[in-house]
């Protein structure tokens, strides 16, 4: 009897295709919230698979993509890697490793609630590099409490922000009879500190790209790019409206200057919702909305600034009983887990409950939506002419010019030197 069983559990894995395994291992860098996440989709994932269990390990996002690219290299890669897009497209670009999931996608019987907008997302180089698994939407925050101390409403135009920050840094917004509030929290020290924030208000106010179009186009001289990119280099220059020390400043101290309580306004991204919401934090002393507007005729909006989505290796341990993980990812249930534990989904046909209201903001959008447009995607050198406009920029920065839309009028023609010698 006890052959005829191990020879039917033999037989079914031959026949589904799907290797027996014990356990899967997906890596990634969402922390404790991640591995709540994905140690609820496992307990789901069993009713399944009653075999099969899911290990999460969460690294920093550094470790994270040394570790990936190095155990994918050397043939000791985990089932299953997931995080932004692109950084996926890093790893695909070191490695060629990466399972095209278009066949994965197809063989899903519910996937209407994916816009064609995720699938693009999820594309590079004609391969499906992941499945969508998580928008990413940020949006801009403001303390709700220092705006009832300066007797100001939620700011909705670029002028309110400008307005509203001056008293932030005057007013003693918090009360504590010091002299050590700022407008807005910003970062600045490397490349995608910078743009990552220029984007924000760019695409904020109603605008597609930051620096280069889909055709390769420079648009930074656009007058109402200029007039964005003008007004946000202005924020850390001629209206003091950051700490002095933004300009060094990556995700981690502008994190501080936002949970330390230093700042009045700042990005929200719905995985930082659950995590303000604390007692120890924020305790939940912060409103959310659109960008600023800068434009009239201009519809301004929340930010969707990634995607992030599940990728198998070609070499995975389990490569089918992964991908088959891949696609619960979809699941209704899996998905209700993600907006619970992470804050993020692509699919709401679902109840939820239990939500503060800066998360249903987030769960339940009735704003309106603009999606950043991975330049990366397209051009292949746009990091590399990103790093060039971020020196720049920097430069700028520390020795102001006298006129800022000639600045920006000749900085314009050497992006477009520069493009042209990476293409």
């Amino acid at each position: 009897m006890r052959l005829k069983v191990l020879w039917g559990a033999t037989a079914l894995s031959f026949i589904t295709g799907i290797a027996a395994a014990e356990e899967l291992v997906v890596w990634h860098d969402l922390g404790d919230n991640g591995i709540a996440w994905f140690n609820a989709v496992s307990t789901e994932f069993q009713k399944e698979h009653p075999d099969v269990t899911v290990k999460s390990v969460s690294f920093p996002t550094d470790q994270w993509y040394g570790k990936t690219i190095a155990a994918i290299n050397t043939n000791t890669a985990p089932d299953l890697i997931f995080n932004n897009y692109e950084r996926v497209i890093r790893i695909v670009d070191q490695t060629g490793k990466i399972r095209d999931m278009s066949d994965a996608l197809a063989s899903i019987g519910e996937k209407e609630f994916l816009t064609q907008s995720d699938i693009s997302v999820a594309t590079y180089d004609g391969n499906m590099i992941m499945l969508p698994v998580q928008r990413v939407q940020m949006g801009f925050g403001v303390r709700k409490s220092w705006l009832e101390k300066v007797g100001e409403p939620f700011p909705q135009t670029w002028e309110d922000v400008r307005r509203v920050s001056q008293k932030f840094i005057e007013d003693d917004p918090d009360a504590n009879g010091k002299d050590d509030t700022y407008g807005l929290a910003l970062e600045a020290a490397r490349p995608r500190d910078l743009i990552h924030m220029l984007d924000l208000y760019t695409f904020g106010a109603g605008l597609k790209h930051s620096l280069i179009d889909t055709d390769g186009e420079i648009v930074i001289d656009d007058p109402r790019h200029k007039q964005v990119l003008v007004e946000f280099l202005k924020t850390f220059t001629d209206y003091g409206l950051v700490s002095p020390d933004t300009i060094t400043h990556s995700f981690p101290e502008m994190y501080q200057y936002i949970e330390g309580g230093r700042a009045g306004m700042f990005r929200v991204g719905d995985w930082n919702v659950k995590k303000w919401d604390g007692a120890d934090v924020l305790n939940g002393d912060f409103v959310i909305g659109e960008w600023p507007s800068h434009f009239a005729d201009s519809e301004n909006a929340v930010v969707i600034g990634g995607m992030r989505g599940v990728a198998v290796p070609e070499n995975s341990p389990n490569h089918d009983l992964a991908v088959e993980f891949a696609k619960f990812l979809l699941t209704k249930e899996a998905q209700k887990a993600s907006l619970e534990n992470v804050g993020a989904a692509v699919r709401g046909d679902f109840q939820i409950d239990g939500l503060s209201d800066r998360r249903l903001f987030f769960a339940k959008p009735e704003h309106t939506l603009n999606a950043y447009d991975f330049p990366e995607s397209v051009h292949a050198y746009y990091p590399e002419l990103e790093a060039e406009f971020h020196r720049e920029l920097i430069e700028a920065l520390v020795t102001p010019p006298k006129n800022w839309d000639s600045f920006v009028d000749e900085l314009a023609v050497r992006m477009r030197t520069k493009r042209d010698s990476l293409k």
